[in-house]
């Protein structure tokens, strides 16, 4: 098996789509935890991003084999869930959303035990364990019981047990669940340099929009249980227009601001500390004369201009925005 020994590896070639799904749908009675979605996942890293309920771990346990659709179809790797399960699952790497480590067991026997599950014979899987903790930070603490790990120890150990196998693809459910900002921060970097470094297809998933928008290369929103949206992560974050303008001061400051642009004719409102300047009247438009105006204004109300600059898109816009957007 390829990474068995030195650095990890992946093998999936770049133009290759790692899962497809078409009408995929499951339903608990009433319940419908996925309605009718169709996409397709290529290399690098995706963001799988939703509401708590939204449809995200319902769609990993599917393409795992571990639960079956209600209808609709699937392939990961090119194997198709009805038939190639077991496959799928030897190919594919993955890290549960919820606790569910062995407290009496040393991290270093549980990565071992999990490559020696997923084939690997005794020596290559304590060489293979040895190098992915080494890899995820937990070299000096393996031969500790992970009953005793911190919450950010806990999600490594998840995180080295998905990868010992050298897997194609790797399922990340919530993997900063639980963690504190500097945590947080870390363990998205070993995301991100599983898919650039490593050359593994991660799907990740997660709650919070902001993280998905520094490491993946692709995001799907779910809402519901249903396809939101689905395109480059840049497409998410193209350039809106529009301007944002933040002053020294509180929102009393804030507001003056707002109200003198919009006496010079342009559309503006607050977008929490700073307003929102919308694209200016065709009057305005040559280059730099919107820049001049807000320059002035905020020289004549005497206030103190902190910022000044393009606004981009964020995922929560696509959420605002409202309606389906494939």
């Amino acid at each position: 098996m390829a990474g068995v020994t030195g650095e990890l590896t992946g093998l999936l070639p770049t133009n290759q789509s790692v899962i497809t799904t078409a009408g995929l749908t499951k339903h608990y009675g009433s319940v419908h935890a996925l309605t009718d979605l169709t996409v397709d996942v290529g290399p690098g890293v995706t963001g799988l991003v939703g509401a708590n309920g939204a449809g995200k771990s319902t769609l990993i346990k599917i393409l795992l084999g571990l639960l079956e659709p209600t209808s609709g179809s699937a392939s990961v790797l090119g194997h198709d869930i009805e038939h190639a399960s077991q496959e799928i699952r030897r190919l594919v790497g993955y890290m549960p959303e919820h606790d569910c480590l062995p407290p009496d067991v040393s991290a270093s026997d549980f990565v071992v035990h999990m490559a020696r599950m997923s084939g690997l014979g005794a020596a290559p899987a304590r060489e293979r364990a040895a190098d992915v903790l080494r890899h995820v930070g937990l070299d000096e603490e393996r031969y500790r019981p992970m009953g005793g790990y911190s919450t950010g120890m806990k999600q490594r150990a998840k995180l080295a047990q998905a990868l010992v196998h050298d897997p194609h693809l790797v399922f990340l459910d919530e993997p900063t669940n639980g963690l504190d900002p500097a945590a947080r921060t870390d363990m998205l970097r070993l995301v991100q340099r599983i898919g650039s470094d490593f050359g593994i297809a991660v799907l990740v998933t997660s709650h919070l929009l902001g993280e998905l928008e520094q490491v993946s290369n692709h995001v799907i929103v779910l809402d519901g249980g249903r396809l939101l949206r689905s395109s480059a992560t840049t497409d998410f974050l193209r350039r809106t227009g529009n301007l944002l303008v933040e002053v020294v001061g509180t929102e009393t400051e804030r507001d003056r601001l707002g109200e003198a642009l919009a006496q010079r004719g342009l559309t503006c409102r607050p977008r929490g500390s700073m307003v929102a300047v919308d694209p200016p009247p065709p009057e305005l438009a040559e280059a730099g004369a919107v820049h001049d105006v807000i320059r002035d204004v905020t020289a004549e109300l005497g206030l103190g201009l902190m910022r000044l600059e393009p606004d981009h898109g964020h995922l929560e816009d696509v959420f605002l925005e409202g309606g389906a957007h494939v």
